[in-house]
């Protein structure tokens, strides 16, 4: 590799599981893709089923707040799709170029990116559908619940462990 600094906890993997700083990396690349391939499947398929929605025939029913909700919702979504297959396009290019350290650390934070998108698409989806079930103060609540819910076990609960450790 040609500049990517050691791994971090390359010390404690040498000692523990007696790995060399590659081999972290390449385990760490490994983990990522697997992360990648679940994270994937759910975003395209749920971008699949949104870039269905105009077409069907009672989308002219939906509000304009829902309309709104649709595009924002839908935009995530794509850009989630995006996020999340970059480091796959990045892998292509770079993997004979023995840069797996910048494949790991962008590939990392692409798909927290990714993450993050993904879970706006999900709260938009779950106001959309309520907003359309039942009216737009409850497509509200309920997109506040399902932000809360994100936001307390993608965030506030790897946080805490990692505080209560």
């Amino acid at each position: 590799m040609t500049d990517a600094p050691d791994p971090p906890n390359a010390e404690w993997n040498a000692q523990a599981r007696g790995e060399t700083p590659t081999q972290q990396l390449d385990r760490n690349w490994l983990g990522l893709l697997q992360e990648l391939r679940v994270e994937q499947t759910g975003v395209q398929l749920l971008t699949g089923f949104l870039l269905t929605l105009p077409f069907q025939q009672r989308f002219d029913d939906v509000s304009a707040f829902g309309r709104g909700v649709y595009l924002v919702t839908v935009s995530a979504s794509i850009i989630a799709t995006i996020l999340l297959i970059a480091p796959v396009g990045m892998h292509r290019i770079l993997f004979r170029h023995k840069e797996v350290g910048v494949l790991v650390r962008i590939g990392n934070r692409l798909a927290i990116a990714g993450l993050v998108m993904l879970g706006i698409a999900l709260v938009g989806v779950v106001a959309l559908t309520f907003d359309f079930v039942v009216g737009p103060l409850v497509g509200i609540v309920a997109a506040l619940v399902a932000l809360t819910l994100l936001l307390a076990l993608w965030v506030a609960l790897p946080r805490w462990y990692l505080k209560s450790r």
